[in-house]
């Protein structure tokens, strides 16, 4: 297949929709030779919030330390290619082409198909074993404890903050989501948590406790460094990144540190497009509360322009109220996905304009502080027309 014949077979995956189980992935990754060596260290990294940022300031302190990385990580914002990544380079085409095409033929007779994301993961893995890495960050996708990727076994587990989201599927309290995310715990490994509300911390040390996991909660941000990323929750992110590479035996010194926190790469998590314009991925309660703490640091006493995009089952409302504080005029737009919600379905107080498409909303607030928030969906609708590319978006 080439590469576009082998996306689309791979995006035609996902009429399968999410399976939650190990046992696919563990047959897949097994049958594939996908597993990684006993020579590769594995950080397995699950939470609600701040995922995506500890997996990038992980990879890049494991970069600094001329470590050979695999990065795995989900969803992408404009191309596939994004979440397969190994010294910050990501997976050829040529390469993903060959893989998805052995995949396809791998399952062409299995009775359960894999799934989307079962397939994407063990194309990674596979990647990042013919690549020889070091050390593998592996983003979760969705829960933890019956995620795809805790089929691979992890050296260290990491928790970023817990809030409510996905109750669809991983309950409706704060414990029982935070007791599926805690279940990548494994017996005698590593458990750093970051700090956690008090309901998800005493889920949380049930299921260490019971995995006979040593747990460490992180107790402060990482002040003493300047990171690429703004935001005193970047700051406790890298404290818990740093933790985690200790856990994993490596030693950092403060020459190593400084370089790595200054040198991040993650797109879409308060990202400066230009003086205008800034993009954030606040798509639940915690993430923007964040967000509204690190615009009132960035830009104190301003307030922006809003461009705000949803999907289905996130608490929307909530958002927008948090966004409110820093918020002069919202410009609502609408997400190209199956669980886009239209644009004239937010309600605010504030002035408010409702635009038929992104572009319009753009025009419409250029040259002025602005901030595009909300679904990442719409994060890489954005930044795919700025640059002028499209883009492929997935449902996992």
């Amino acid at each position: 297949m080439t590469y576009r014949e082998a996306l689309d077979w791979l995006y035609s995956t996902q009429l399968f929709g999410i399976k939650l189980g190990l046992d696919a992935p563990t047959r897949l990754l097994r049958e594939f030779l996908a597993f990684p060596s006993h020579l590769t260290k594995v950080i397995h990294v699950a939470g609600t919030n701040g995922k995506g940022s500890t997996s990038a300031i992980i990879d890049s302190l494991g970069r600094s330390l001329a470590l050979r990385t695999g990065l795995f990580t989900s969803p992408h914002l404009i191309d596939y290619r994004e979440r397969v990544r190994v010294n910050g380079l990501e997976i050829s085409e040529e390469k993903t082409a060959r893989l998805l095409s052995e995949l396809r033929d791998l399952i062409s007779d299995w009775e359960t198909h894999p799934t989307f994301f079962e397939l994407t993961l063990a194309l990674a893995m596979r990647h990042f074993s013919d690549s020889q890495c070091e050390l593998i960050i592996l983003e979760t996708g969705m829960g933890g404890r019956l995620d795809a990727t805790t089929a691979v076994p992890a050296d260290v587990c990491v928790l970023t903050p817990v809030s409510l989201d996905h109750t669809k599927w991983l309950g409706s309290t704060l414990h029982e989501i935070a007791t599926e995310k805690a279940g990548i715990a494994l017996r005698g490994k590593p458990f750093i948590s970051a700090q956690q509300e008090p309901e998800a911390e005493k889920a949380i040390r049930q299921i260490t406790n019971q995995a006979q996991a040593p747990l460490h909660f992180i107790s402060a941000p990482l002040l003493a460094y300047t990171l690429s990323l703004p935001g005193r929750h970047q700051q406790e992110n890298a404290a818990l990144a740093c933790e985690a590479m200790i856990a994993a035996g490596y030693h950092l010194s403060f020459d190593l540190v400084k370089y790595a926190l200054q040198n991040i790469h993650w797109p879409g998590r308060f990202e400066k497009i230009n003086e205008h314009l800034i993009l954030d991925a606040a798509h639940n309660p915690h993430a923007a509360r964040a967000l509204v703490h690190t615009w009132k640091s960035e830009y104190p006493g301003q307030k922006a322009l809003t461009i705000f995009g949803a999907v289905q089952d996130k608490a929307t409302t909530e958002v927008l109220s948090i966004l409110a504080e820093i918020t002069s005029e919202f410009h609502f737009v609408p997400v190209h996905s199956e669980r886009g919600l239209p644009a004239e379905s937010h309600k605010v107080e504030q002035p408010s304009t409702i635009h038929l498409n992104l572009t319009s909303a753009l025009q419409a607030t250029a040259d002025q502080r602005t901030l595009l928030t909300g679904s990442l969906f719409l994060l890489g609708e954005a930044k795919a027309l700025l640059i002028k590319k499209t883009t492929r978006q997935s449902s996992q």
